[in-house]
């Protein structure tokens, strides 16, 4: 089964914790990469070591959690070989798979619910990427960092 990277910052704990708890009950490997309580804590921490496992390949994907979800997916999108997408709706996640072949979810953990944040999951991870005319623009991008 699939393997999935997830972090998340003092705002975004409970629901990773919830989040992984959900993804495991489905058969996915999850590889929790913190934090692990409520303490306040920096979300690049979080964000950067979720995108080097998934860049890497350690992961085959990655979810991010912080109050907005802007900042993870601000650091992320740092990190070379990583397309995340901050996702409000499935619509978005499912279309962020489809057209972007995005490879990190982020999402803002105070802006949502908890079932609307597994709807947002699930759509992710339900969609695949479906080349063609779009795999030119992933190209595009990645000409940009050289990966």
């Amino acid at each position: 089964m699939m393997r999935i990277a997830i972090g998340a910052d003092h705002a975004g704990f409970t629901a990773k914790q919830a989040l992984a708890e959900y993804l495991c009950g489905k058969g996915y490997q999850v590889h929790d990469l913190g934090t692990f309580s409520e303490q306040s804590a920096d979300y690049p921490d979080f964000a950067v070591t979720v995108a080097r496992c998934v860049a890497s390949g350690e992961d085959e994907l990655g979810i991010l959690l912080c109050g907005s979800g802007i900042g993870v997916s601000i650091v992320a999108n740092k990190v070379p070989g990583i397309r995340a997408a901050n996702c409000c709706t499935p619509q978005m996640a499912q279309l962020a798979r489809q057209h972007n072949n995005a490879n990190v979810l982020c999402m803002g953990a105070r802006l949502h619910t908890p079932d609307e944040l597994i709807a947002i999951t699930d759509a992710f991870l339900a969609a695949t990427f479906e080349g063609g005319r779009h795999q030119r623009r992933i190209e595009k991008i990645h000409s940009l960092t050289g990966r």
